[in-house]
């Protein structure tokens, strides 16, 4: 017997499918590394279990999911995924392109991963300097000719500035769509990042709060986390995709991270339509305990 459906609230602006969160790289700079001493292995749910799991998900066609990780390619079916996701749930792909992308271009149609949007659907981290940049244009230029809709887009950490404008400059020359974001974090001492909340983020002092988000965050074993630190973290889920009696509310929960929070969750930053001042997150209440 298939799950029921299950329709994600109004105010939902992103849908973060954790195929793994294995990575081939080992940046130190790595946002899911943020404020975790070690990374831990997590199960890897197989294809049909993610599709069984994804396809129960009802939202409007300009809400996508999208595949990442860690490297969304690691995860041993990856392509079946994304051939199976239901057609009126559109894709998008966060990705190193470290997968094999003759294959990908045999045997996906680009237009599976093409909509009305005003950025790539699949979008191509470039990290200097643990990646060659040399070697990433000439996959991202094929599956332009591909006819998919493909674009970089780069973090600009302090250390690696230079190299990564001279990159974006670069790629712009051969028609390639870049794009930078800010650092989030910390580096030399100094706290990087634009924050709807400061004090959430390298806070010594916890305190309690009540957050409410406005993200799916499906984990690998496809249990649902509140916030990137929970899922970082591995901190206790709200629920799981494949419980069948699973629904998704949209309510303030109770917390006691706040000043641990994940710079991904409380930076102000575009929502889905690109119109800059959203925020993952909404905090209130804040007290110490």
């Amino acid at each position: 017997m298939s799950l029921k459906e299950i329709r994600l609230p109004q105010s939902y602006n992103y849908i973060a499918c954790f195929l793994t969160l294995d990575c081939n790289l080992n940046c130190d700079y790595c946002i899911n590394s943020f404020g975790v001493s070690s990374r831990l292995k997590r199960k890897i749910m197989p294809g049909e279990r993610w599709i069984e799991a994804l396809n129960r998900i009802v939202c409007p066609k300009d809400l996508p999911i999208t595949l990442q990780g860690g490297e969304p390619g690691l995860h041993p079916d990856f392509i079946w995924i994304i051939k199976n996701i239901k057609e009126n749930l559109n894709i998008d792909i966060l990705t190193n392109l470290c997968f094999d992308v003759d294959k990908f271009i045999a045997e996906i149609n680009p237009n599976r991963l093409r909509r009305d949007a005003l950025y790539p659907s699949i979008r191509v981290s470039y990290h200097s300097p643990y990646m060659d940049l040399n070697e990433l244009i000439k996959k991202v230029l094929k599956m332009q000719r591909a006819g998919f809709s493909v674009g970089i887009f780069s973090i600009l950490h302090p250390k690696f500035k230079q190299e990564v404008l001279e990159a974006e400059e670069k790629c712009h020359n051969l028609g390639i769509d870049f794009r930078t974001k800010e650092f989030l974090g910390e580096f030399n001492g100094q706290l990087y990042g634009t924050y709807l909340y400061p004090d959430a983020i390298g806070n010594g002092k916890r305190k309690r709060c009540l957050c409410r988000t406005s993200e799916l965050i499906i984990a690998p074993d496809t249990n649902i986390r509140r916030c990137h630190h929970d899922l970082y973290k591995d901190f206790s889920s709200i629920g799981n995709l494949l419980d069948r009696n699973f629904e998704i509310e949209d309510i303030f929960r109770e917390c006691n991270q706040f000043g641990d929070c994940n710079p991904c969750d409380i930076k102000i930053k575009t929502n889905r339509f690109q119109v800059h001042g959203h925020t993952s997150v909404e905090i209130k209440d804040i007290e110490e305990f």
